[in-house]
């Protein structure tokens, strides 16, 4: 049976493997992201929007996301990175760019879907969250945060599962920023990196979904980091 599937940020990275992966099992999925992903799909609905711009939020996408009406699961997966900087060199503005969309941006969003039936919510979530790594200082902080906020949405939303969710590391335009602009004799964790493994965002997409069958065993308000389990 076709089941419903919100991604937001599903014009590139993870964010459209997940779109592809979905549309390929005849899933209707709705997406949102800034630009329009090359897809022609009559299963795929599509909603251009900045999730940058919070107080927007409710007023332009509330209609969109409550008409799916039951949702199976809501991916949150738009973020960024912010710059990879020392932290006596990074000012508050730009840690509280990388904070409202990666924290409060989510926060808007749950706040709808609490309105709607919804199985299952998966925020994107990272290692960085657990890791004080030199130079992470606004992505780790934003993705710590966005840990705590779907703790505390799991005991608002008793009806559905909700996960924080590391996927490992992905090859996408962050992972490929790491790896070629930053000096790693002075940001150790991008040699770290270098040498790691990464996936392709299809391979990420589908151990996504393998996840999602055993979600039950994962309590609500979890941070799971999938090369773990």
């Amino acid at each position: 049976m076709s089941k419903n599937i919100l991604i937001t940020g599903c014009s590139s990275g993870l964010g459209l493997a997940l779109t592809n992966y979905y549309l390929n099992k005849d899933y209707k999925v709705y997406g949102i992201s800034r630009n329009k992903p090359d897809i022609n799909n009559k299963n795929f609905v599509f909603h251009s929007f900045d999730l940058s711009n919070i107080s927007l939020i409710k007023m332009q996408l509330n209609d969109f996301i409550s008409s799916i009406k039951d949702i199976h699961i809501a991916y949150l997966n738009a973020g960024m990175l912010g710059e990879i900087k020392e932290l006596s060199k990074l000012g508050i503005e730009e840690m509280q760019r990388v904070y409202e969309l990666n924290v409060y941006s989510n926060k808007e969003l749950l706040d709808i879907l609490a309105t709607i039936n919804t199985t299952n919510i998966i925020a994107l979530s990272s290692g960085a969250s657990k890791n004080a790594s030199k130079g992470w200082a606004s992505y780790s902080l934003s993705k710590a945060g966005l840990n705590m906020l779907v703790s505390l949405y799991s005991k608002e939303l008793l009806n559905t599962k909700v996960i924080a969710l590391a996927p490992g590391v992905i090859q996408t335009p962050m992972t490929d920023y790491i790896r070629q602009e930053i000096d790693d004799d002075i940001f150790t964790s991008a040699k770290v990196l270098k040498a790691g493994i990464i996936q392709k965002p299809s391979e990420a997409a589908k151990k996504i979904d393998e996840f999602i069958k055993r979600v039950d065993e994962f309590e609500s308000g979890s941070f799971v980091d999938i090369r773990e389990i």
